[in-house]
């Protein structure tokens, strides 16, 4: 089940769902009988949504048309050109830092599922068997890689300075006392990099894409109790109130499918509600 991934897959993007083959995949349209366009990234945000199309969806007079991405850019630079009618595979940190850098006008919904960030290795068994200057491969962009280096603290690999939070940066490490070779990638990238690094700190999506069970494969996981991290619906700000959208928050924070996150994904994927 291990893939490989490259680092952008821009607009080539695979549009599954309720679309007729050859449809017309264009700007989105407001109007409340069209399908609502939206971007995912495969796992488990994809799975999910087809789990809301295929079981819940019709019931509620709902069509959707789901975009899958294999980044963390692409679905953010379509919502924003009105490609999309919302988006669903990042957390408001994330979010918060592209809103800052981008200007982007979006608005987060509710919560939908937690992904925990874990800890893998090919060759360690224990994380505090790590050797001394190993490479250690963590997330590059800034909400996930003060994530991670939040995690490596939590595990004793190295101690952040007081007041550092989840915005905190390399030069925000007090003490590494393995002398720890910290190598920022794409996230995309990073169950590539477990063929060189001893450890590798892989966002939850990217984990199970590659065939991980993070709940027994990572030598270290976050917790999903109080974890600022959980996964949502964004929209162009104005748009919050599309009858399509309203539907669609409606089922993702359903009983059904908390149920599905449950038990597809067993501890691996958190429902945030």
């Amino acid at each position: 089940m291990r893939r490989t991934f490259t680092a952008t897959l821009a607009a080539a993007a695979l549009v599954v769902g309720l679309a007729a083959c050859g449809s017309d995949t264009g700007a989105a349209s407001s109007s409340p009988d069209a399908p609502l366009k939206i971007g995912v990234s495969p796992v488990p945000h994809g799975e999910i949504l087809k789990y809301v199309k295929d079981n819940l969806a019709a019931a509620e007079g709902l069509k959707l048309e789901i975009t899958e991405f294999n980044d963390y850019v692409q679905p953010n630079v379509a919502l924003q050109d009105k490609q999309l009618d919302a988006n669903y595979f990042q957390h408001k940190p994330y979010l918060d830092e592209e809103i800052g850098s981008k200007g982007y006008k979006f608005t987060a919904l509710k919560p939908v599922h937690i992904e925990p960030l874990g800890v893998y290795s090919k060759t360690i068994k224990n994380i505090a068997d790590v050797p001394d200057g190993a490479v250690v491969a963590i997330p590059n962009d800034p909400s996930n890689s003060g994530r991670a280096l939040n995690l490596l603290a939590s595990k004793g690999l190295i101690t952040l300075k007081d007041g550092a939070g989840v915005n905190a940066t390399q030069r925000d490490i007090a003490q590494n006392p393995k002398n720890l070779k910290i190598k920022e990638l794409e996230a995309a990238q990073l169950p590539r990099s477990l063929d060189d690094a001893a450890l590798s700190v892989v966002n939850g999506n990217y984990a199970i894409q590659t065939g991980f069970t993070p709940s027994k494969d990572a030598l270290a996981l976050e917790t999903g109790e109080g974890n600022p991290y959980a996964n949502l619906v964004v929209v162009r700000t104005g748009t919050e109130n599309d009858p399509r959208v309203v539907k669609l928050e409606k089922l993702l924070h359903s009983a059904q499918v908390k149920a599905f996150i449950d038990d597809k994904y067993k501890g691996s994927v958190l429902a945030a509600y």
